[in-house]
């Protein structure tokens, strides 16, 4: 069962790492044999999943059982998986991508002092996801779901001597508990009707009218936490704090794509759920635009890249929310490209401005600029996934990026509101081109803004480099596997291999239309892109200022990231603070500590009393025997 190494070995390169690591001290300091462990213990899975992916025969999915893990009556729960065509196709992006970052990370992690740990639990992280997306049922996927959530509480804090490292991986476990209740309890509605929680039954008794609108609401709760929609997406930019590579993990190929997946998975139901469609719809647009307006006035380099990873998650949820779920992963893949490359480009700059000891914050990137001349490669890999993100054709993220425009106006002629939605995508698509070529800009091009003449950067090692170049490389083939559709082109990926497994709500354009819609969207990005290049060529960072000036209170709305933080400070923090200071430690002193006290005090009452039987007289005591046998007596005689 050459199936099992898939779930298996990333757990044992865990177990083995952390456990030979803790208790074996010399062992901490062969870390080019831990590289190779951690990285053979995700690569290996993936030739695995690459093999069933070649050879794969949609009449014998692949299915195999490690173990029961709860037999009883009217509940069973396996270690069950199941590749299908959507588990197949998520796994082999979760251990790519996760075996490039783990090969990247042995350069980039070289002389951190917790090496052995870092790569601990990036194979844990591994091992969590892919019980999520290929679990059988929704308890080893919720296992995974909630395995996901701690590994990334330990890598965002990873670095936990700095207070605010620590804060940001509390503050992304206890979001997504919110999200996780949720599920938690659409789990409990739906073994209550189905009586399990396989995917295969449920999808055969289905569920009824009254329940299926709130399962699929709460199951969408679950993902705007995962996945960092509206209203739980604050956390998504402060796990910033964890190393480069983990951004890059926890961005492009694991933890935020679970909510998408988790929705696609669930597609049958969602398909009887119109009214939730329009509101995944609605929350991916303004999500979409929300975080991409902030991006363009943040200058730490991990910043603009975590907003514009919410803002593309929202293009994922108005995809999911206009019925597109195989555009949807679609996305998804080509994005895994692209955004991958661009943080492990952004930690190659960090780690270079690190090493000049010429600017205070490396991820400045008004402390940047000409980076181009020390980092050829890097640069090279950045823009190639800067137009990649941009929509430029033929790129991959022009394909997914158009392929979810398409889709959210077509939905149009089953709702009008999908037609709002569409525009709100197409000026976060505009916004996106912009705030990408500025960054790309401000940090490559241009002349240096720091002491390039005694402190010169260098290029990344090989080891960080070549996972750029592959990245690179997929960034611009990726996305002929989807083809436009309308065209009458072929669409491998939803057409072919994503249709079976999903229920795609179809909503039919004519091709005149389509045709219109694909120039649109080629033109809003090709003018963002050459708009952007030209300003910050000709002014660099006067640019920032003219938009500061002419936006006014707007942009410092979008620096501040729309105050959602301080709202959620002022509404729930800080009553909570001051509740557990007041009301709260009057309770602690007076109901807890009071019950405490009371007790003792019946107890001391209690012995008081009871001490006065020991009087030290014999004839006393002869007297209690026998007044306890005559009751014993008389207990057994009249009972």
């Amino acid at each position: 069962m050459i199936e099992a190494f898939i779930i298996l070995l990333p757990l044992f390169g865990a177990v083995l790492i952390g456990l030979t690591g803790l208790f074996a001290p010399a062992f901490r300091s062969q870390k080019n044999l831990i590289g190779i462990i951690a990285s053979a213990a995700v690569f290996i899975p993936f030739f695995i999943l690459l093999s069933k992916f070649l050879g794969f025969d949609t009449g014998n999915i692949p299915q195999f059982t490690l173990w029961n893990w709860i037999e009883s009556h009217t509940f069973q729960v396996k270690f069950a998986y199941r590749l299908d065509q959507l588990s197949l196709l998520m796994g082999m992006i979760v251990t790519g991508i996760g075996g490039l970052i783990h090969l990247y990370s042995i350069g980039y992690m070289h002389k951190d002092e917790g090496f052995y740990k870092y790569f601990a639990y990036l194979n844990l992280f591994i091992f969590a996801m892919n019980n999520l997306v290929m679990g059988d049922n929704l308890v080893v996927l919720f296992l995974g779901w909630e395995g996901v959530g701690v590994c990334s509480y330990l890598l965002i804090g990873f670095w936990y001597e700095k207070k605010a490292y620590s804060q940001a991986a509390v503050k992304a476990f206890v979001m997504n508990r919110i999200g996780d209740f949720a599920v938690l309890v659409a789990l409990f509605m739906i073994f209550r009707e189905v009586g399990s929680l396989n995917f295969v039954d449920i999808q055969q008794k289905g569920l009824s009218t009254d329940i299926v609108g709130w399962v699929a609401l709460l199951l969408f709760i679950g993902a705007t936490g995962k996945s960092a929609q509206i209203p739980l997406f604050t956390w998504l930019p402060d796990a910033m704090a964890g190393p480069t590579p983990v951004s890059a993990l926890i961005h492009a190929a694991t933890m935020v794509t679970a909510g998408i997946y988790l929705i696609a998975k669930m597609s049958f139901i969602y398909v009887l759920t119109p009214q939730v469609n329009l509101l995944i719809a609605g929350i991916g647009a303004v999500t979409a635009i929300f975080a991409a307006s902030t991006a363009i006035a943040q200058n730490d380099i991990k910043k603009v890249l975590a907003y514009s990873t919410v803002s593309q998650l929202g293009f994922m949820f108005l995809a999911l929310g206009a019925g597109a779920y195989t555009t949807a992963i679609f996305h998804v893949m080509t994005h895994a490209f692209f955004k991958a490359c661009l943080f492990l480009g952004s930690g190659s700059v960090i780690h270079a401005m690190e090493h000049t000891h010429a600017v205070e914050d490396p991820q400045d990137i008004r402390t940047m600029g000409g980076l181009a001349r020390y980092m050829p490669a890097t640069r090279t890999t950045f823009w190639i996934s800067t137009l990649a993100i941009a929509g430029i054709p033929p790129l991959a993220g022009f394909f997914s990026k158009d392929e979810i425009l398409g889709k959210a106006f077509a939905a149009g002629h089953e709702h009008a509101l999908y037609y709002f939605f569409w525009l709100i995508a197409i000026i976060t698509a505009l916004l996106t081109a912009f705030y990408m070529t500025r960054l790309a800009y401000l940090t490559f091009e241009g002349k240096p803004r720091f002491d390039a003449e005694h402190h010169p950067p260098h290029e990344s090692p090989a080891i960080m480099t070549i996972p750029l170049w592959i990245l690179a490389v997929l960034a611009i083939i990726g996305g002929f596997l989807g083809l436009p559709e309308g065209l009458h082109l072929p669409n491998w990926i939803g057409e072919h291999w994503l249709r079976p497994a999903t229920h795609n709500i179809v909503h039919h354009t004519d091709m005149t239309v389509e045709i219109v819609l694909i120039a649109v969207s080629v033109l809003i990005g090709v003018f963002g892109v050459l708009y952007a290049r030209n300003l910050y060529r000709s002014k660099g960072l006067e640019v920032d200022t003219q938009l500061d000036r002419s936006f006014g209170k707007f942009y410092k709305v979008w620096q501040r990231k729309y105050y959602i933080d301080e709202l959620y400070e002022s509404l729930f923090i800080e009553p909570y603070t001051r509740l557990s200071r007041g009301w709260l430690r009057w309770i602690e002193d007076n109901v807890i500590d009071g019950a405490v006290k009371a007790i003792s005090k019946v107890i001391e009452l209690f012995a008081e009393y009871t001490r006065r039987l020991q009087t030290g007289q014999v004839s006393n005591y002869a007297l209690y025997m026998v007044l306890g046998m005559l009751i014993i007596l008389s207990y057994l005689m009249f009972n």
